[in-house]
């Protein structure tokens, strides 16, 4: 497969993208693939649209939501989650701005790797102090220069940006691949979009 971009819009706090961000640098690897990531608040989006996707009063579907995020990281062969995580976070937009300084910087995968493997596996919320402070010395990274970028009004101008870019492509939940005007929702969807790239390389 040639290395052409799919655009991954991303937001840290959506509870199946522990799925992708496990797997997606050997997905990459395997086929030969590039991203091009956008840093969003899907929650400000679903908040527009009144969807709240998990709330406390459904609890059946909560609870399906985490027993199915465990079947499906066994089918991926990556580590199970200790659920329930907390959810939903407190720090999100925290969360997904340092995502934004991240992405600027190139080492976004590594941050949103590391964010959810912290955040599932060992309970440690994701933009909290506790697993920020642990991220940013996992990665070499100066926490108090990254914060500091992070709550900058032009960081948080790129946030709402992509947000609004991630609206006017008809994004309503992460992860979300784009392809053009091709939309595909949902981490079992990452593989639709790698093949439908490959169509349209043909």
């Amino acid at each position: 497969m040639s290395r052409q971009k799919i655009t991954a819009w991303i937001s840290v706090g959506s509870t199946y993208t522990y799925l992708t961000a496990m797997r997606m640098k050997s997905m990459l690897q395997e086929y030969n693939l590039q991203l091009k990531f956008v840093p969003i608040s899907i929650r400000k989006i679903m908040k527009e649209m009144d969807n709240i996707p998990f709330p406390p009063s459904k609890k059946p579907k909560v609870q399906h939501m985490w027993r199915d995020i465990e079947r499906r990281a066994k089918y991926y062969g990556i580590s199970i989650p200790k659920v329930p995580a907390p959810y939903p976070l407190k720090n999100f937009d925290l969360a997904n701005q340092v995502g934004v300084v991240a992405n600027t910087e190139g080492w976004f995968l590594d941050y949103l790797e590391t964010t959810y493997s912290l955040w599932f596996l060992e309970g440690l919320e994701a933009g909290s102090n506790e697993n920020l402070s642990q991220v940013f010395s996992l990665l070499n990274k100066n926490a108090s220069d990254v914060i500091s970028r992070a709550t900058m009004a032009s960081t948080i101008q790129i946030y709402e940006h992509n947000t609004e870019l991630a609206k006017s492509h008809g994004v309503f939940g992460v992860p979300t691949f784009s392809i053009g005007k091709e939309i595909f929702w949902g981490d079992d969807r990452f593989e639709d979009a790698i093949r439908f790239l490959a169509q349209s390389d043909v």
